[in-house]
């Protein structure tokens, strides 16, 4: 293989190009793009190259590739350093299940809109979003002594609740083992 490259360009415009034998001469053509262009085509025939593929080296190309997945975490019990906690073995006996996301955490985001508008957003809902609503206005009630207002969205299957109470309610569900 040749291998020519301006020190100017761009490992876009790399060109790589196998030659039949015969050293490759590389040199800078005038058009505006500013390409490189291999020019040798004096191999002679009956001397080709015969062309291997390897796939000892592929193992350091596997290393650059990123993973299709996130990988399930190591198996501990109660909390993690980080102060992660790992779902329960088996699913809670509620009409309501809530999914963890993609990195394994609590679908529980605070929101903050039109400048001062504070919202507690709950994802990944599956099943009777309206029993969840209720345990979570229950639960919501016994922790601030109020009733807080509520929005279901059963389209997208999340819940809103006015006010910032994102570690209380991740708490809330890691408890009852989502």
């Amino acid at each position: 293989f040749v291998l020519c490259f301006h020190h100017k360009m761009s490992l876009g415009l790399l060109t790589l190009r196998a030659l039949r034998g015969a050293p490759g001469l590389c040199r800078r053509t005038p058009a505006a793009t500013g390409g490189l262009r291999a020019a040798s085509s004096a191999a002679p025939r009956d001397k080709r190259a015969v062309i291997t593929e390897s796939t000892e080296e592929y193992k350091f190309v596997e290393r650059l590739i990123p993973p299709t997945r996130i990988p399930d975490p190591p198996k501990h019990v109660g909390a993690a350093p980080s102060g992660w906690t790992p779902p329960a073995e088996s699913p809670p006996p509620l009409p309501y299940m809530i999914r963890r996301s993609r990195m394994h955490n609590i679908p529980v985001y605070s929101d903050l809109t039109h400048g001062n508008r504070r919202m507690t957003l709950v994802r990944k809902v599956e099943g009777d979003i309206w029993a969840l609503e209720k345990d979570v206005r229950e639960y919501l009630r016994q922790v601030t002594g109020k009733e807080l207002p509520t929005q279901v969205n059963e389209v997208t299957m999340t819940l809103k609740v006015k006010g910032h109470f994102e570690q209380e309610l991740k708490d809330w569900l890691a408890s009852k083992g989502f």
